[in-house]
């Protein structure tokens, strides 16, 4: 391997990117050295830039950091023996593309022994969020041209069919595994998410749309999109959604009453919430049915807190809320395959929107808040 400098954009403080360089590392025993083709840019990454530093419960980002946890890469060096297989039992060679699994759990904490979800981990790192770049090999995070991967990760093999652009979206369609879990919801059949049942999706960012598209895979039957940007609500339309709500030409009134309209005054089967703003938990819970269920996606980051009615949100509505902490590691694969065979019906090239270079990182991010694009990414090469 060349001895040579690593350029990385890093996060010094919110609202303050460096292009720094770093050490090109050697790889220890049990540790992978990827180096990047193509980073997304995630809601978190949004608000961490934003200045909302506690995620995930009550884990703190500690600057500097190299953010990027939606990562699609080519595997540079392996440590130690020189041997490593990916989650599935893949044994992984140098040339290799794969996708980096975003969390490493402890395996030893209360959580993980007994089998708790990864995001329950007591003592989880999260690539380019709470790995800070000062500590050594630095390297934690998807926005450099090289990411390191420390012991306890997972790496997942790309099938071949499937191009980076779509790759990438990998961990976040991984997320709607939310909607797998809907389905098992209950031991009643009455009370899970059912087959032709009757999905609102507030927000279709890129989650949303991972959502969106997921429900349709699952059976759903009338799928309608909530967001403020006639730009997404097109592209919903494209991968499945039947009818479309500008929030910004509506009022909360109004919104609801379509989804009524909808669905022969009842409300909706399930709201999905991933819009990622507090005020749009309330509304999501009056769109349901009685006895509806809402999965709650959105709201990562600590954006603060909301007021509702416990009687008329959850008893009168005889609510169920399914909340989404992250995605599994087992639906990365299946991810993959399940994106590789829907290429031909949806147009998931063209879910990459915008792409920039780590020297543009400040406007690539300012980019990804605009209405105006969908999924946008950093190509660490370019």
């Amino acid at each position: 391997m060349p001895a040579q400098t690593v350029l990385a954009a890093t996060l010094v403080e919110p609202g303050r990117y460096e292009l720094r360089e770093y050490p090109l590392p050697e790889p220890a025993p049990g540790c992978v050295l990827v180096k990047m083709l193509m980073s997304g840019i995630c809601g978190t990454d949004k608000h961490t830039f934003q200045g909302y530093t506690t995620q995930y419960g009550d884990r703190r980002v500690e600057f500097p950091i190299i953010q990027g946890h939606e990562n699609v890469g080519i595997v540079e060096a392996i440590g130690g023996d020189g041997t490593y297989t990916d989650f599935e039992g893949i044994p992984l060679r140098p040339g290799d593309r794969v996708v980096v699994g975003a969390n490493v759990a402890c395996g030893e904490c209360y959580y993980c022994r007994h089998d708790f979800p990864y995001y329950c981990c007591e003592k989880m790192t999260d690539y380019g969020n709470n790995l800070s770049a000062k500590n050594a090999p630095h390297l934690f995070g998807g926005w450099s041209q090289y990411m390191y991967i420390v012991p306890g990760s997972f790496l997942v093999k790309v099938p071949d069919d499937l191009p980076s652009e779509i790759a990438v979206l990998t961990e976040i369609f991984a997320v709607a595994v939310g909607l797998d879990r809907a389905k098992q919801m209950s031991a009643f059949p009455s009370e899970s998410f059912r087959f032709d049942d009757s999905v609102v999706v507030l927000g279709v960012g890129p989650l949303g749309m991972c959502f969106l598209m997921k429900a349709r895979m699952l059976g759903a039957g009338t799928i309608v999109a909530v967001d403020l940007s006639d730009y997404r609500l097109k592209f919903a339309k494209s991968l499945g959604a039947d009818h479309v709500i500008n929030a910004t030409l509506t009022s909360k009134s109004e919104r609801l009453q379509i989804i009524k309209d909808l669905t022969h005054g009842r409300g909706a089967d399930v709201v999905i919430e991933c819009a990622g703003v507090p005020a749009a938990v309330p509304e999501a819970l009056e769109m349901l049915r009685i006895s509806g269920l809402m999965v709650e996606a959105g709201n990562f980051s600590d954006l603060g807190e909301i007021s509702f009615s416990p009687h008329r949100h959850l008893c009168a509505k005889n609510a169920r809320i399914l909340s989404v902490g992250g995605e599994e590691p087992a639906a990365y694969g299946p991810g993959m395959r399940q994106m590789a065979r829907y290429q031909k019906q949806y147009p998931l090239g063209e879910f990459v929107s915008h792409r920039y270079k780590l020297r543009d990182v400040g406007a690539a991010v300012q980019k990804s808040i605009e209405p105006t694009s969908m999924k946008v990414v950093l190509e660490p090469w370019s």
